[in-house]
């Protein structure tokens, strides 16, 4: 069965961080971009980061730039977000999601979802 299982969300106070990880099954993950994205309530889904999966390239949102990391491990199938200084707009529930080949990075063009992980953010 294709997979992916996010974990690692909580509550944390503003500052604080949080590692989130995304576990992949039944498909040949090092093939696969992955990127995380998050909703907050009331709003769209938007994409935060993403990770290729030739040469580990990364991108990120503007809104995260320099605060969040995504990296991957693919011996484990696994992939990470480190989120440092955490704001209270970064409550959402956060996605993880695998394509061989999405249009765009941080775009919603992506074959397979996790089922999210929440986080809150207290201020």
């Amino acid at each position: 069965e294709v997979q992916l299982v996010e974990s690692g969300g909580g509550l944390v106070q503003a500052g604080g961080s949080l590692r989130l990880s995304c576990a992949a099954s039944g498909f040949t993950f090092d093939r696969y971009v992955i990127g995380w994205f998050r909703q907050a309530p009331g709003k769209e889904r938007e994409g935060v980061s993403c990770i290729s999966s030739s040469d580990g390239s990364t991108n990120y949102a503007d809104f995260v730039q320099g605060r969040f990391t995504i990296s991957r491990d693919n011996a484990k199938n696994t992939v990470y977000l480190q989120m440092n200084s955490l704001k209270p707009e970064d409550t959402a529930v956060y996605y993880c999601a695998a394509d061989l080949n999405p249009p765009r990075c941080l775009g919603y063009e992506y074959n397979i979802w996790g089922q999210g992980t929440q986080v809150t953010v207290s201020s």
